[in-house]
């Protein structure tokens, strides 16, 4: 009796100390987060996935990359150890590049809403985030220009695309575009939507598009990325989510060369692994 009194007081102590430890690490975090706004363009290979966390510890992911497990690899990087759940999930449009991975996230953390458009796709990876939204219970939303998320007071993603359904639209066509906004910092986030719809944002919104940081279409393929659009953007930084020595030449040299011409700077999570943006509203650091 006295052995197992002796462990039982073990494990109470272990608890505790472990305890301790989470509410330590709790504390730190939201001190280091306290007011800022985090985004964080995840190394999944040829792929998008997006993490965004507001400064009152709302989190939301754009996208998932292929079916590698890089998406949670990378999440574990960016989010608190103990941390399981998201509030928000958006998939862009249903390719394997942007869904892959979403299916693992679902079963491994709880998530409250999925937003996702009308558009789907005959393929086992858009079957099993069906499936996995299924079995998650998650509520889902389907998004509509003009729609807008509050994350945290003054922290907005305002859907900017589509403005219709898009029920049995070319998949790249039907991609969700957003803005994310922040006091005077900003980022729109395109999936890959193509010149087409470039051209319908710019007409719509004109220059309300001028954005901080701007994710490039399509990994930087030659079928995103028009001058106008970028002129209209303007950003500080334009990312690149592509794979390494990709097989579809990811970034295309048309795009790399118009961005040298307008003098925006890009990085590349290729180049650079996972790339981190953190604002109080007011600066942008990049890390």
């Amino acid at each position: 009796m006295k052995r197992l009194s002796k462990r039982n007081t073990q494990y109470a102590v272990l608890l505790v100390f472990i305890f301790i430890n989470i509410f330590i690490w709790s504390a730190v975090a939201r001190a280091d987060s306290a007011g800022v706004l985090t985004v964080a363009f995840l190394n999944v290979g040829q792929g998008d996935a997006i993490y965004i966390e507001a400064p009152n510890g709302s989190q939301m992911l754009v996208d998932g990359g292929p079916p590698s497990g890089a998406v949670l690899r990378e999440l574990g990087r960016v989010m608190p150890f103990w941390d399981r759940s998201l509030d928000v999930v958006l998939a862009t449009h249903p390719d394997q590049d942007h869904v892959g991975g979403l299916p693992s996230v679902l079963a491994r953390m709880r998530i409250d809403n999925v937003i996702t458009s009308e558009n789907t796709s005959d393929t086992g990876a858009y079957n099993a985030f069906e499936k996995a939204i299924a079995e998650e219970s998650s509520h889902r939303i389907l998004a509509r220009r003009g729609e807008k998320i509050i994350l945290d007071e003054g922290v907005v993603f305002e859907i900017l695309f589509p403005n219709m359904n898009t029920a049995g639209w070319e998949t790249n066509t039907a991609s969700i575009v957003a803005r994310l906004s922040y006091g005077d910092q900003s980022f729109i986030l395109t999936g890959d939507s193509p010149l087409s719809v470039e051209k319908y944002i710019v007409g719509k919104n004109g220059g309300a598009l001028h954005s901080s940081v701007l994710k490039l279409g399509h990994h930087g393929s030659r079928t995103s990325s028009s001058k106008v659009f970028l002129s209209a953007v303007d950003p500080e930084y334009a990312v690149i989510s592509a794979g390494k020595d990709n097989k579809y030449g990811h970034p295309h040299r048309e795009v790399t060369d118009l961005l040298s011409e307008l003098k925006i700077p890009s990085i590349s999570t290729a180049e650079r692994g996972t790339v981190i943006f953190k604002t109080d509203g007011a600066e942008l650091k990049v890390n």
